[in-house]
């Protein structure tokens, strides 16, 4: 049985205030000759399919038209919730949808009901798991000691029974331990969020979705799609692509990725304005690409960016990297913070406001609020 795996699609997503809308509808065209190309059986899409819990309309739209083309097209769909979704907006419909083979997860109930296939070689049974809090299973749970997410997800797990005679395959929406992060995820303090990835050894596949690189974790078979387009200048470096997924008979898993080429891609530039702005230089690239512009001039050029726009139409962010900025340490202030912990940011404020920094009874105090607030946040 052959799957298409996708995540983080992030439909609605605004980056540095520019709309990707226009570049995601290219992508999923782009996924979707690339679908019909492979010709497999499923699709699943694991989580993180809008980039709000209350999407814009026209992110509504642009996800109709896509499962419509699959469910057209004869294919099975299997898609989870994300942090970013709405589980509940998320799940309605799903039990009509599903008369069209579409599977939408249903709102985490303490309970996962397979979903079962059948090719040449016998059953696959599908397990649909949104993304969970330790207090969305507590209720479930009572009876067992659920502190972190790796505790719920296990709870979770051991209370599946799953046959491993058969060939099982996870959609699941997490952060796994030993994973490769970037600044545009977002992440718990305390690491009360990380999954150990032992815990899926009962499961042929795991279809992962959250973190925006492609990556496979501890073993080939336990993998991250990545999102489809560059989501911030941390993942310049990012090769998108989507995962084919072969399951043949028991034991035997092919992975491979076919890449995607975007629209517009999201890079990074560097030089002074009268290199930048020569013909010679910027004649043979895509002019449209999003940009982070870092200029070396010593002196700020006058309305650098406007000027620069008429050549760069898509710029993101202008930086200055010179002896001012260097010796003050501010060449690009936004990515260092976002390389932070809330909690190490709180901290450095602490410690500018009262010119000491917190002591260890206050550091455990506003660890603790951070790590409950973020538990308990829908």
């Amino acid at each position: 049985m052959k799957f298409i795996h996708l995540s983080d699609l992030h439909l609605g997503k605004r980056v540095n205030e520019f709309s990707m809308l226009e570049d995601q509808a290219y992508i999923l065209e782009q996924i979707l000759q690339r679908i019909w190309e492979e010709k497999p059986d499923a699709v699943l899409i694991a989580g993180d399919v809008y980039d709000k819990s209350v999407p814009p309309g026209e992110a509504v739209q642009l996800l109709d038209e896509f499962l419509s083309s699959l469910a057209e097209g004869g294919l099975s769909v299997f898609v989870i919730s994300g942090n970013h979704d709405s589980a509940e907006r998320m799940a309605f419909g799903g039990r009509l949808m599903k008369n069209s083979r579409v599977y939408m997860a249903p709102v985490f109930s303490g309970v996962l009901e397979p979903i079962h296939c059948t090719d040449s070689w016998g059953d696959v049974c599908i397990y649909m798991l949104p993304f969970i809090k330790p207090a969305h299973v507590r209720r479930f749970y009572p009876n067992v000691e659920i502190l972190s997410t790796n505790d719920g997800i296990r709870a979770v797990l051991q209370g599946l029974e799953v046959d491993t005679s058969c060939r099982n395959l996870l959609l699941c929406h997490q952060f796994i331990t030993g994973a490769l992060a970037c600044e545009s995820e977002e992440l718990s303090v305390g690491g009360l969020d990380q999954v150990d990835a032992s815990l899926f050894a009962d499961f042929d596949y795991v279809a992962l979705g959250h973190l925006h690189g492609p990556q496979q974790v501890l073993r080939e078979t336990v993998r991250y799609a990545g999102t489809p387009l560059k989501y911030s200048f941390s993942e310049v470096n990012h090769r998108k692509s989507i995962t084919v997924v072969e399951l043949k008979e028991k034991g035997r898993v092919q992975v491979r990725t076919i890449d995607l080429i975007p629209k517009r891609d999201l890079r990074e530039i560097k030089g002074t304005y009268m290199e930048l702005t020569a013909r010679d230089y910027y004649q043979e690239m895509n002019q449209e690409d999003y940009l982070h512009i870092t200029l070396t001039d010593e002196e700020d050029i006058p309305d650098a960016i406007g000027r620069l726009r008429s050549i760069y139409p898509y710029i993101m962010k202008l930086d200055y990297d010179n002896k001012r900025t260097r010796s003050i340490g501010q060449v690009s202030p936004d990515a260092e913070a976002e390389q932070k912990s809330p909690l190490t940011l709180f901290g450095e404020f602490y410690e500018k406001q009262n010119n000491q920094p917190m002591s260890e009874e206050q550091y455990q105090l506003i660890q603790g609020l951070m790590e409950n607030i973020w538990e308990e946040e829908t």
